[in-house]
């Protein structure tokens, strides 16, 4: 047990017989797995009446961040669930509200509700096959409870910020800008973003999350909506859109609502419950927002691991996530026919063993050693370890060939004979920004669909994005 976790243990069981009836101790106190941006643990208390659960989210190593129109704090997701709960969206019960004297950082105790949340399994586990093709209309009934809850009388205005669409985009280029690492792709998505903004909308509780994986299901539908730590006033449309987002389908391409719906039956449950129709247009959009957004928050969690303070070992792999959600905003934006580079013969400077027989050594032992013989949080992270371990294993091979096709690429486009790839890339990226290149020059389409289809060869081939771009963008 680390010192931290025992000082947030001793903590918590000091607290919890103060603010929980009938709470006599805390039993056991663990992290789950996941919560990249935040902590969630199952709390097991001695209660007078035998043993109980509850939940707890907190921000990552208890330090919350600024509040921000994109990030309202935790006290303000407690409100959120509350307020929905009263408004008829299967909420948990929040119990308490972690105060500064608590000394465990924000965060708050909520009731515990059984359910499957992994939306990996959401889309393939058995025990929900007889649900799944009701919940794409059933998510779409929630959502449209959460769009007509009345921001006045419940007082959200006063703790939400309003977020239009135009300054949605530009304060996620410029968080993306700030991490100082030049990516075309998606200084191309904000500029075609830019360029085609809803005209119109109905400002609206936007939960901002909406997804499979961030909605509780069971066989008897919805239990639960999590997650409420990005909610905004803006675009209704907005989640609508994030549900669609290639991300969250988990493996299921072809079923663009989750992984185990339709788009007709979600626009169904919506539009029945709003009495509104869903603006399609709007919806692409967000849609192609959706993975813009995604890209630019793979880059900051890693760019988080480089300066805390949670720097597991999970947020530098999520941070080459980024290059799923280009190909996405390629698949959406500028489909067509892309090649692959292929590896050439090994460029090992020794023999025996060679690097990518060490690597291989190591990922064998995480997956056939610690994964078998761990299980929660370590059993997850070691998973995660030995898939980055797989995307360095693939660098070796394929990205000295990949950058000299892309290097190549960028000196004809930019017509330059400079061989500095990062530079190259930079004056793309800078051509962009300022508009000297416009979004529909010669060849530009075709050398990014290129570069990011490589990129992620490397990152994650399995992806799905990548065998749609290999096809042309086809299905999307």
């Amino acid at each position: 047990m680390s010192a931290s976790h025992q000082d947030l243990q001793q903590r918590l069981g000091e607290l919890l017989p103060r603010v929980i009836d009938n709470c006599t101790a805390l039993a056991n106190l663990e992290r789950l797995s996941g919560g990249a941006s935040q902590e969630t643990y199952r709390i097991t208390i001695d209660t007078r009446d035998g043993v109980s659960t509850l939940a707890m989210r907190r921000a990552a190593g208890g330090e919350e961040g600024e509040i921000t129109a994109q990030h309202p704090g935790l006290a303000a997701e407690a409100k959120l669930m509350q307020v929905a709960r009263a408004h008829g969206v299967p909420e948990p019960k929040i119990y308490h509200v972690l105060q500064p004297e608590d000394g465990m950082g924000a965060g708050f105790i909520m009731q515990w509700l059984d359910g499957e949340a992994l939306g990996a399994r959401i889309v393939k586990a058995p025990e929900l096959d007889a649900v799944r093709p009701k919940l794409a209309y059933l998510f779409g009934e929630t959502l449209a409870r959460i769009h007509s809850i009345d921001l006045v009388t419940t007082q959200l205005d006063q703790h939400l910020q309003h977020q239009s669409p135009e300054q949605y985009v530009r304060q996620t280029w410029e968080r993306y800008q700030a991490l100082d690492t030049p990516q075309p792709m998606i200084d191309f998505t904000a500029q075609w973003l830019l360029a085609n903004l809803p005209s119109s909308y109905t400002p609206s509780l936007v939960h901002n999350d909406y997804r499979n994986g961030n909605v509780m299901v069971d066989q008897n539908g919805i239990v639960a909506v999590l997650d409420w730590e990005v909610a905004h006033i803006g675009d209704p449309m907005r989640d609508l859109g994030w549900m669609l987002t290639h991300s969250w389908r988990f493996g299921r391409a072809h079923l663009p609502v989750g992984g185990f719906g339709e788009v007709a039956d979600f626009f169904a449950g919506y539009e029945a419950v709003s009495g509104q129709s869903v603006d399609h247009q709007a919806v692409k959009f967000w849609q192609v927002f959706g993975s813009f957004w995604w890209a630019v928050g793979c880059l900051g969690m890693a760019e988080h691991y480089r300066n805390g303070p949670d720097q597991s070992v999970e947020r530098p792999g999520i941070g080459r996530r980024s290059s799923e959600c280009q190909i996405d905003c390629v698949n959406l934006l500028i489909p067509g026919p892309v090649t692959l580079a292929e590896a050439q013969g090994s460029t090992a400077l020794v023999d025996m063993p060679r690097a990518d027989e060490l690597l291989q050594s190591v990922i064998d032992f995480l997956r056939e050693q610690v994964m078998s013989e761990t299980t929660g949080r370590t059993q997850f992270l070691s998973r995660v370890a030995s898939n980055s371990l797989d995307i360095v294993q693939r660098e070796l091979a394929l990205g000295e060939v990949a950058a000299h096709y892309e290097r190549a690429g960028l000196q004809a486009l930019l017509n330059s004979d400079d061989e500095d790839l990062i530079e190259l890339r930079w004056q793309l990226v800078g051509g962009l920004r300022d508009e000297r290149i416009a979004l529909d020059a010669p060849g530009l389409a075709a050398h990014l669909r290129g570069c990011v289809a490589n990129q992620i060869n490397i990152d994650q081939p399995r992806y799905p994005g990548l065998a749609t771009a290999l096809r042309g963008g086809e299905g999307v």
